[in-house]
């Protein structure tokens, strides 16, 4: 399962998504959030059902990729799911036991909501799939320089954040390897009951923080060893550089989210 999750994992081929101004392909994204939930009919999702289909062609990523990237939240989904189902009580009702109801509103609701937070791990998913954690880091530095002059530390905040992104797939592989190592040593990982798998888990996060924090250790190490001093006077080998592409993939995205809108007031 944990080799499943792809948060955070870049995949490096060509295309007309990859070769974006990054700058943009992160304003694009948060665009795309609002436009999934700025629209509360059906006709909205198949909107953002076409953006997403449309940006995975564009990607050239596998649509095994963004299949991993759903498999292992299946549980919130259904969990989600079941939740809407079963607490919102509006419309006719289908089926009742006790202080459970099921009505035509919840299973509308439930529908809805599961769509869009598929479309949302899905076309969110490609952001980290078609862009460097180097080019991530620079891009957000470049997008919150405004920032710098309330003194806020926007290049330690942005390589942080990069950081992060770009450990999580070395941290879930680690987390593998040692879950691995403990069930070839007879521990019953996945048996037994709910607190006795929550007390199977602590041989696991153990070993996992001692190897977090030798690897950040050791991150440090290796930036001091290449003087790094923070944002103050540092260059960058690649200059960000707004193409025309990178315009016409922001208009598509505006008219994308305009139509959402414009759809949202007709049927409000």
């Amino acid at each position: 399962m944990l080799k499943d999750i792809t948060l955070g994992q870049y995949f490096p081929i060509d295309s007309v998504l990859h070769r974006l101004d990054p700058r943009f392909k992160i304003i694009n994204t948060m665009l795309f959030i609002i436009m999934l939930f700025s629209g509360n009919h059906y006709l909205t999702l198949v909107i953002g059902a076409v953006f997403v289909v449309m940006a995975q062609m564009l990607s050239k990523v596998p649509l095994k990729m963004s299949w991993k990237s759903l498999k292992p939240l299946l549980p919130v989904l259904v969990f989600t799911a079941v939740l809407n189902l079963v607490f919102i009580d509006t419309g006719n009702t289908l089926w009742e036991w006790r202080f459970l109801k099921i009505t035509e509103g919840g299973i509308n609701t439930s529908i809805f909501m599961i769509c869009r937070i598929i479309l949302l791990i899905v076309g969110s998913s490609l952001l980290t799939y078609t862009t460097s954690p180097i080019l991530l880091t620079d891009a957000m530095e470049s997008l919150m320089s405004p920032l710098k002059k309330i003194n806020f530390p926007v290049h330690e905040m942005a390589m942080m954040m990069s950081i992060a992104l770009r450990f999580i797939p070395t941290l879930l592989e680690e987390t593998d390897k040692i879950m691995s190592a403990q069930k070839a040593r007879g521990a019953m990982l996945d048996n037994g009951k709910l607190m006795e798998r929550v007390k199977a888990m602590v041989p696991i996060l153990v070993p996992l923080f001692v190897s977090a924090f030798r690897r950040a250790e050791e991150l440090a190490t290796a930036m001091e060893c290449r003087c790094y001093r923070g944002g103050e006077g540092r260059t960058r080998l690649r200059q960000l550089k707004a193409a025309k592409r990178d315009y016409i993939s922001l208009i598509i995205c505006l008219l994308f989210l305009a139509l959402t809108v414009t759809i949202n007031i007709i049927f409000s």
